[in-house]
């Protein structure tokens, strides 16, 4: 298990069966961008399936957008997912608008997620 905490923002990693979970709190910008790629960063070079719990998430901006579109491409590569769970408003927003919601597989929670075939 791997975790980051700062005053805006909070990110957990569980190891489960045939999945990683990064469970994401609070603002993803900027500010808080180093917490998410530390973690990201010890997570991706073995590949793997990674779901990334956003239903927590009360605000991400283009910094936020960027890391997760970069990581999916760094997953790829590796022979993995970056998967998303729990995409909602007002974040969900950002994904429309810049159409990155199309690029990546979606799930409404961890639960459907990890009951859904994996890959990329």
């Amino acid at each position: 298990m791997s975790m980051a905490k700062g005053e805006r923002f909070t990110l957990e990693a569980l190891p489960l069966s045939g999945a990683t979970v990064m469970v994401m709190s609070g603002e993803l910008d900027h500010d808080t961008a180093a917490p998410f790629q530390q973690v990201f960063d010890a997570l991706w070079r073995d590949g793997g399936r990674l779901l990334v719990d956003l239903s927590h998430l009360d605000f991400c901006d283009s910094t936020g957008l960027n890391l997760l579109l970069h990581g999916r491409l760094k997953l790829q590569a590796a022979g993995g997912s970056l998967e998303l769970v729990g995409l909602h408003q007002p974040v969900a927003r950002m994904f429309h608008v810049t159409g990155a919601d199309r690029l990546f597989r979606t799930h409404t929670d961890v639960r459907t997620a990890l009951a859904a075939p994996g890959g990329p």
